[in-house]
């Protein structure tokens, strides 16, 4: 299954919005690096260049003409650019679960560099169902009205690894329930830190359908940043969170397992 469009909903901001309060050409000159590996896809790696503190554009323009290296210790590769800002290597095997890997480039007269470990996958991973019937609720959202459990997921985690939860709504069109916002987000994020388990309530959905629910084994650089999104302030934006020497972002690495949910009305 390929995972490059559900990056999008576990991270809205990496560290892209999160640049030091300090002069703007500094900040500037600085890269930002996007890098998510996973075993049994092609190591890819885009580049931005870090946006001004008081530019308000989502993004900094991507680098191009770089000269990235991906090391796992033993053998050492270089990433070609497929696309502006976007570097790749062709192996889907390269990227083995247990193994470190570095990542090195030149930016501006600086050495950018980071390092991650590919997680073990997780699991047990269970859903107590896979399709269920929200009942119209025609009180929502208001206050002092009840609410309970529509599904229950547990997975191992005897080591208590961080783990993201994905819910993504596969229809073209996705159909809001009876009761709910039109504006509500038909996917979104739970952040499982360190739990071996979540419990889906019916209010938390939105939408009918059929949704992904994606399980991520994920390192604590990434659950340092997804905490910091989810607490944004002035204090996080003069210490962006992210494991970069040099640069600003993430490079990490992660493990996937899927289930599938109905939801009906």
């Amino acid at each position: 299954m390929k995972f490059k469009h559900i990056y999008a909903f576990i991270l809205l901001a990496v560290a892209l919005f999160g640049c030091k309060k300090e002069d703007n050409t500094v900040v500037a000159n600085r890269a930002v690096v996007v890098a998510y590996l996973m075993p049994g896809q092609a190591p890819s790696v885009k580049i931005y260049q870090q946006k001004a503190f008081d530019d308000t554009a989502s993004y900094g323009a991507l680098v191009s003409g770089l000269k990235l290296t991906l090391s796992n210790g033993t053998d050492s590769v270089s990433l070609k650019e497929t696309t502006t800002g976007t570097y790749t290597y062709s192996d889907a095997a390269y990227i083995q679960t247990g193994k470190t890997y570095g990542l090195t480039f030149s930016y501006n007269n600086e050495t950018v560099t980071a390092t991650t470990t590919v997680p073990v996958k997780t699991t047990g991973f269970t859903a107590s169902a896979t399709t269920i019937v929200v009942p119209v609720d025609d009180d929502f959202p208001s206050a002092g009205t009840t609410d309970s459990v529509a599904v229950v997921y547990r997975w191992n985690n005897p080591d208590s690894l961080y783990h993201v939860l994905v819910f993504k709504n596969d229809e073209l069109y996705p159909f809001i329930l009876d009761g709910r916002r039109g504006n509500a987000q038909a996917n979104f994020t739970i952040n499982g830190k360190q739990a071996a388990g979540y419990d889906l309530y019916y209010r938390t959905l939105n939408y009918k359908g059929t949704y992904k629910v994606i399980l991520f084994t994920v390192n604590k650089e990434y659950n340092d940043v997804l905490s910091s999104n989810a607490n944004t302030s002035s204090q996080q934006l003069t210490n962006p969170p992210g494991n970069i020497t040099n640069g600003y972002g993430i490079f990490t690495a992660m493990q996937a397992d899927t289930i599938q949910l109905t939801v009906n009305q």
